[in-house]
Parts: C-alpha cells; sequence; structure tokens
C-alpha cells in the first residue's frame, strides 16, 4: 500500500458534484461501500421501526430511511482513504471542519422534532456536545487527536445511555451521528491507496 496525498482535480459536470461530496479519485471497491450498505440501512431502518411498533407514520418512516441511509453512507464515506485526503487537503482547517459538523444540528433538530415531541432538552444538550467534543477533538495536537476523539466518541455512548429515554427505533441514530462527526471526519489519518495506482 502506497500513502498518497495527491488527488485528480474533480471532473465535471455531475460527476464533479459527486467528487467533491466523497472526493475525486474513488476506487471501484470505494464506490461499492458507499453505494450499498448505506443502501441496506436506508431499507432497513424503517423496517425494524415498522417491526418495533414504533407507530410512525408514512414522513417519519421516509426520513428515517434517510437518516440511516446518511449516517452509514457518511461514516463510510469520510473513512475512506479519498475521503480523508479529500477532506483534509491543503486549506481545510479548524473553521472548515467545525462548520462541517455544525451543519449536522439539523440532523438532531429532525430527531427531536419528528421522533421525540420536539424535546428540546435533547437537541440542545446533544448540539452543545457536539459543538464541544468537535472544538476539543480539532483544537488538540495531531498525535493526541485520535485518542481524544475516541474519548470524546465513548463519552457520547454515555450521554445516549444514561442521559435520554432512548428513542424507539432510533436507538442507533446518536452513536452512528457521533462515529460520522467526531471520530470518522474529524480525524486526519494517512490516505492509504492501492498498489500502483498513479
Amino acid at each position: 500500500m502506497n500513502i498518497n496525498w495527491q488527488y485528480p482535480p474533480p471532473r465535471k459536470g455531475l460527476l464533479g458534484t459527486l467528487d467533491r461530496f466523497i472526493g475525486p479519485g474513488a476506487t471501484p471497491a470505494e464506490l461499492w461501500l458507499q453505494i450499498m450498505p448505506p443502501i441496506l440501512a436506508g431499507v432497513s431502518a424503517p423496517i425494524y421501526a415498522i417491526m418495533t411498533n414504533s407507530g410512525w407514520n408514512i414522513i417519519q418512516l421516509v426520513v428515517v430511511g434517510l437518516l440511516a441511509f446518511d449516517m452509514i453512507g457518511g461514516i463510510i464515506t469520510n473513512a475512506t482513504s479519498t475521503g480523508k485526503r479529500w477532506y483534509h487537503r491543503e486549506r481545510q482547517g479548524f473553521w472548515q471542519h467545525f462548520i462541517f459538523t455544525a451543519v449536522h444540528i439539523f440532523h438532531l433538530f429532525i430527531v427531536a422534532w419528528l421522533f421525540r415531541a420536539l424535546d428540546w432538552g435533547y437537541f440542545v444538550t446533544t448540539t452543545l456536545y457536539l459543538f464541544g467534543a468537535s472544538a476539543i477533538i480539532l483544537k488538540s495536537p495531531l498525535y493526541l487527536r485520535r485518542p481524544v476523539a475516541y474519548l470524546c466518541y465513548a463519552l457520547s455512548l454515555l450521554i445516549n445511555i444514561y442521559g435520554f429515554k432512548p428513542t424507539v427505533g432510533l436507538e442507533w441514530f446518536l452513536p452512528f451521528f457521533y462515529l460520522k462527526l467526531l471520530v470518522s471526519h474529524l480525524l486526519r489519518e494517512e490516505p492509504y491507496r492501492p498498489l500502483g495506482e498513479t
């Protein structure tokens, strides 16, 4: 395996939009990983909700499918070598990463509103934790960033388990949400590439 921070320029048109989202130069294996598990999650989450007698309406079932697709897709995409070298390229500093995580408060609001009867305590607590943990990770020295991120993620699991009454049918949401952002996205790791790639 090679470590290669150089990426090809994003393509033009619709494929260029995809490149700017997942990083240019994704391998076929990376693409399959970013497509199949999220689709499976997006289909499975509403089925699981129905099986747990959540009583959700069709809008809630569609939203939970989209959330599952986005969480699993985000965990995988941000962890790929292609994603690492794109999202951690030059000029991607504190604010770029912090803003990336901050826009995800929309997900927290959707869960608090549609699935927890507009639970403001849930929304505020999970949002403040996201902001605080993201800032701590990003301000940590690079050599400490990985253990700090794992510690912050572990604490998020305690918040999920002990901080709130579970959201039946969405018990997986906060663990996946914080895994996607605090661990998968924020950590700068070596972009290993297949042998023979130019």
